[in-house]
């Protein structure tokens, strides 16, 4: 079944994937309709934080990927309604974000701290996490 992500720079080497960090855990939202996504990613831009694409992947690998990359997948279906202050979150981003403007550099000093590394499990899932996208 797919669902849909926001994906900021898609396609290219810089790519990342849209998260929000709450209470310790770094939460990936999987929406089920493209509209909710389209949504949330206007509501970001409005909040001048880079414009992500709605990209449409595979919720199982997903999941996989959230799992072994230490984060939350969160499946926002259709028509979700929040019951909570945390639940608004999966329809509106926060109203203050985290600085965005060095992430891009910041993922190539963690890509060049696991490459020198050597430790092959990390090499294999880069190698996994291109493949999904």
């Amino acid at each position: 079944m797919p669902v849909h992500v926001l994906l900021f720079d898609a396609g290219t080497d810089q790519e990342g994937i849209h998260s929000l960090e709450l209470n310790g855990r770094t939460v990936v939202l999987l929406f089920e309709d493209s509209d909710d996504a389209e949504r949330y990613a206007g509501l970001l831009e409005a909040q001048d934080f880079p414009v992500p694409t709605v990209e449409p992947l595979d919720r199982e690998e997903m999941e996989l990927f959230c799992g072994e990359a230490g984060y939350e997948a969160r499946f926002v279906p259709a028509g979700f309604l929040p019951q909570s202050a945390e639940d608004r979150l999966l329809i509106a981003p926060p109203e203050r974000n985290m600085d965005v403007t060095n992430w891009q550099e910041q993922r190539e000093q963690q890509e060049q701290a696991s490459e020198s590394s050597g430790d092959p499990s990390l090499e294999a899932f880069r190698r996994q996490l291109e493949g999904l996208l």
